[in-house]
């Protein structure tokens, strides 16, 4: 791989930069929500990094207290963690599967190098630097509102998204044939 085309990551906490508080609180609450409902493979690391990073006043195991409180409380390590980023999101964005396969979807078709969605994002170091020029953020929640008029997602949550699901930041905006192919994250062997 040539100088032009390796990739480059930056952590998963790096999105904080990106995110407005208000918005970085409702998504890590409504991932929390969802954590019930959710597979157990993704509510068990929240769960560990939860106990591990994570203080709520009048609760010696901040695991127990409620989604809403705990939320409160996840904001400053979220802000530090790249791990509690990637589980929340990835819990956050198996939440949202509609909005998930639709985005999907929008970013095979306008031919990003994107994993496929079963991959597991919260192997990989962190987020990819380099972003298609050409679809900013307001052109692909116009691409989304003609596909889905009916669509309820605002243009924050298409972007984190569109983020998750592609591992990217707008950081170096270059043009779609400087990407390189996105590299399938190695699972962990449990012994």
């Amino acid at each position: 791989m040539n100088d032009k085309t390796q990739a480059e990551f930056i952590p998963f906490h790096a999105i904080n930069e990106f995110m407005r508080s208000d918005y970085r609180l409702m998504v890590i609450r409504n991932a929390l929500l969802a954590l019930p409902k959710l597979d157990r493979g993704l509510s068990a690391p929240i769960d560990q990094l939860t106990k591990k990073l994570v203080r709520v006043p009048g609760f010696r195991n901040s695991v127990k207290a409620p989604a809403s409180v705990k939320a409160v409380a996840m904001v400053k390590p979220f802000e530090q963690s790249p791990k509690l980023v990637a589980a929340i999101l990835s819990a956050w964005a198996e939440s949202r599967s509609e909005l998930r396969q639709q985005i999907y979807d929008i970013l095979t078709a306008r031919e990003w190098k994107i994993l496929p969605l079963e991959a597991d994002r919260t192997k990989l170091p962190g987020f990819l630097t380099r972003w298609p020029a050409e679809d900013d953020f307001e052109v692909l929640y116009t691409a989304y509102t003609e596909a889905h008029p009916d669509g309820e997602a605002s243009i924050d949550d298409m972007s984190l998204m569109v983020v998750w699901l592609a591992g990217r930041l707008p950081i170096d905006k270059v043009s779609k044939d400087e990407i390189p192919e996105p590299e399938a994250p190695e699972e962990e062997s449990e012994t």
